[in-house]
């Protein structure tokens, strides 16, 4: 009887998560299908295709299913894409073409970067990709970064939805920009299309920051003073893209404030070394980094932390959820003035959509001032969400223009196109070195973190007279320079032997150490 009650208590604790869990929307029933990737989030998803849906009927008379396809990050959906085309492209070259397949046909047909030079097979498996309906069975790819959505641009995924020619109007300086602070909004062929805005920040909490003495962050270099030692959430750049991000933004300002006095590739060299230190004295004050951009932002909503860096719309979704408790003061999210780039989360039409149409309109419908309300109105306002608030920046110009919509807004008086001081990204001066940037963060900061934080501790205790000596110890980074970062630790990064990388990472944490270990003794005045 022991045994049969626990059996029956462990099926009921199996069973409630299915039982609770929502209802799946039947497709069966609806006129219209469209079929959508993307990684965003349950809220995001449920007010879009309830908009959509409303939107769609209202245009056409009929009724639309969307099917989402829910496959991980961006990582995930691109191995997908790939495998799926792969199958798609072999069962068109074999059985329509009558050609076999090979391992160039393989390689090649996806290869946005074939060399002119490349076998005739090869060309020619490419050319008939690209004049292909070969199709992954999803309409729609909903969400990720411009870099991801240009490299299935490259590979050929994705179809001209024709909205450049049915709204030219959109696509202007005052309505949706193709260019902003550096950024590509929007790419002139019309294979993709920025939807939302996102930037980054630093999420703080309010009671941590009293206990500790601390005024509110408002610069990246804020999080530099010793008494956040312990209480700052961070992540590891090497697996987390929208941390590395960040901290190509430090760099950027860096490079951007070197600029006004050194030559471009002076400014650039100078602007990485003062990047670094920052990066390193975060790195002393952090009290993990962990392998997942959601849990900073957590921890600091409970108090475990006193600030993180994140993405703007992983804080807010923190703060709206402090709201909906009752608790408006809690938590506060900054993005730093000049510290901080725009970049954009896309939406394009994938190739050989089976559902072209409904696919080219869901698209259309996130674009127009219908579907961007969604992003910043409150639950419950006129053409606002229905549940959630998503808290996030609207990419067209012309919705922040709308004086009338400040009392639905939930940030009624943020604009990513202010005059203020806002970061121009250069992407040619750190998107070169941007895996070698996480890659050196990782050792300088992640590999060796007790030494760093113990060296931290020792320079914050040592008289006043040592701290300069011993600092300047600590932040010798000139083992990792721009220079070395474009060089040996480039060709390690890109070497097939693995081995090579370990290697370079062990040396390069041995320095590090060696640092370290420096700066204690000086310090201590041994």
């Amino acid at each position: 009887m022991k045994r049969l009650a626990i059996l029956i208590a462990l099926g009921a604790i199996l069973a409630v998560p299915f039982a609770l869990r929502p209802a799946k929307r039947s497709t069966a029933a609806a006129q219209d299908t469209v079929v959508i990737v993307t990684p965003h989030n349950e809220a995001i998803r449920h007010e879009y295709e309830l908009g959509f849906q409303a939107w769609y009927l209202a245009r056409t008379g009929r009724t639309v299913a969307v099917d989402w396809r829910v496959l991980g990050g961006t990582s995930e959906i691109a191995r997908h894409l790939n495998g799926a085309y792969a199958g798609s492209f072999q069962n068109l070259w074999t059985n329509s073409l009558g050609r076999p397949w090979s391992q160039t046909v393989q390689e090649a047909f996806q290869n946005g970067h074939l060399a002119a030079d490349a076998a005739p097979e090869a060309r020619e498996a490419r050319r008939a990709f690209l004049a292909s309906s070969a199709s992954s069975g999803i309409d729609v790819y909903f969400g990720g970064d411009g870099p991801d959505m240009e490299d299935h641009a490259d590979a050929g995924h994705l179809w001209d939805s024709g909205l450049l020619r049915r709204r030219p109007e959109w696509f202007t300086d005052q309505v949706i920009p193709q260019h902003w602070g550096g950024e590509l909004f929007w790419r002139a062929d019309g294979f993709w299309f920025g939807s939302v805005v996102s930037s980054y920040g630093i999420l703080y909490n309010r009671d941590e920051l009293s206990r500790l003495g601390l005024p509110e962050p408002k610069q990246w270099d804020d999080l530099a003073d010793a008494r956040y030692a312990g209480t700052l959430a961070l992540c590891d750049p090497t697996k987390s893209g929208s941390m590395a991000t960040a901290f190509e933004n430090m760099l950027q300002q860096k490079m951007q404030a070197r600029a006004g006095g050194l030559p471009e590739a002076m400014a650039v060299r100078a602007g990485w070394n003062d990047g670094l230190r920052l990066i390193q004295r975060l790195g002393a004050n952090a009290r993990y980094f962990t392998d997942t951009s959601q849990k900073p932002p957590i921890d600091v909503a409970d108090g475990n932390c006193a600030a993180g860096v994140c993405i703007d719309f992983y804080g807010n979704q923190q703060i709206e959820a402090v709201l909906r408790r009752g608790d408006a003061r809690r938590l506060g999210f900054e993005s730093p003035a000049g510290g901080t780039a725009y970049s954009i989360d896309p939406i394009a039409l994938l190739r050989g959509a089976p559902h072209r149409e409904a696919g080219s309109l869901f698209i259309e419908y996130a674009l127009s001032l219908d579907g961007q309300k969604l992003w910043d109105f409150r639950p419950g306002t006129p053409g606002g969400p229905q549940e959630f608030a998503l808290r996030r920046a609207p990419i067209r110009r012309d919705f922040y223009a709308r004086a009338d919509w400040k009392a639905y807004r939930s940030d009624p008086d943020f604009t990513p196109y202010g005059p203020g001081d806002r970061l121009i990204y250069r992407a040619e001066r750190t998107g070169p070195v941007f895996r070698e940037l996480a890659f050196v963060v990782r050792v300088m900061c992640l590999d060796t973190h007790a030494e760093l934080a113990e060296a931290w501790r020792a320079i914050q205790a040592a008289p006043a007279d040592r701290r300069a000596a011993a600092l300047a110890k600590l932040q010798d980074v000139s083992f990792v320079s721009y220079d070395a970062a474009r060089g040996p630790i480039a060709a390690a990064l890109d070497s097939a032997d693995r081995v090579a990388e370990v290697r370079l990472a062990k040396d390069l944490a041995d320095r590090f150490r060696a640092n370290y270990r420096a700066a204690i003794s000086c310090s201590r005045g041994r």
